[in-house]
């Protein structure tokens, strides 16, 4: 197949902008552990675990990724995609608890904070902001624009980034002024964010997995659709799912007037995008009750 063989050079590429990615992440984590340790600060080394539920989640995806583009096989019929979309559902499910588990760590640092030696702080949340955004661009690179468990691992990176530039801001507050209130607040605005964006792609995930659609596509309108059809005179047994982030099927069962089924499927590949679908014709005679075309 030249359609398989066109993308194969994309995911190779892809592939190694992540596992890159995973490597300056744990690179990263060590830094920050021992920075925390010398420093003194809870911060860091809360940070770092951060960083490394980030590595987490890239390597979920790319194992997720390899696991997708396995063949089908006689017992998985439908291949292997949709280990995208669980790795996606795992993802977000660790970035929901990333997100409570920072609440909870900012209000315990902030009812007593620990002396801190804040300029190895800055310096070593400096050097995270850097990294982050690096893996942020690595994984939107590899192709997080349409992809839903990349899109939570950009997220995750975009977070951390958002985090470490707060360290380094709170950090020199704290330093100058002693405001350790800052750290309390942004941490919170983070994991809101953080929790919001988790939240949103966890119940996407879990729509596909349960055989639903996405918000473009509603049965209805497609039911609507196949009976305006001039040789189609009942439908039954409609169902429309989603096999992963982008293909679309269709299964129902048509009463047609004539022989032309491809006329239907040319509709709703123009008008839903659904290039896959499994049709049982039944023929319409004076018999049959719902018919009311004339032969």
């Amino acid at each position: 197949m030249s359609h398989s063989h066109h993308h194969h050079h994309h995911h190779h590429s892809g592939d190694n902008k992540l596992s890159l990615a995973v490597v300056i992440n744990v690179l990263l984590t060590v830094a920050q552990i021992i920075g925390g340790i010398l420093s003194g600060s809870m911060a860091l080394v809360a940070d770092a675990l951060h960083n490394l539920s980030d590595a987490g989640a890239i390597v979920i995806a790319i194992i997720a990724r390899r696991i997708a583009r396995k063949p089908a096989t006689s017992v998985m019929s439908f291949g292997y995609k949709r280990a995208e979309i669980l790795g996606a559902l795992i993802n977000n499910t660790i970035l929901i608890l990333v997100g409570c588990y920072l609440i909870f760590e900012a209000f315990s640092q902030f009812l007593n904070p620990s002396p801190v030696d804040g300029w190895i702080v800055v310096y070593i949340a400096a050097i995270a902001f850097v990294i982050d955004v690096a893996t942020a661009w690595l994984t939107y690179q590899a192709g997080a624009k349409d992809n839903l468990n990349l899109k939570a691992a950009f997220i995750h990176n975009l977070s951390d980034a958002l985090a470490s530039l707060v360290v380094i801001i709170s950090g020199t507050l704290i330093i100058l002024y002693q405001w350790y209130i800052i750290d309390l607040i942004a941490t919170i605005l983070i994991s809101v964010y953080v929790l919001y964006h988790g939240a949103d792609y966890a119940k996407q995930s879990v729509i596909i997995l349960m055989q639903g659609t996405h918000a473009d596509v509603d049965v209805d309108s497609v039911y609507s659709a196949i009976l305006e059809q001039d040789n189609v005179s009942a439908v039954d047994h409609l169902h429309v799912w989603q096999l992963d982030d982008t293909t679309l099927h269709l299964e129902a069962s048509i009463t047609l007037s004539n022989d032309d089924l491809q006329s239907v499927k040319d509709m709703l590949a123009k008008r839903f995008s659904i290039t896959h679908s499994t049709i049982e014709t039944l023929p319409c005679t004076q018999s049959f009750k719902g018919c009311y075309l004339t032969q």
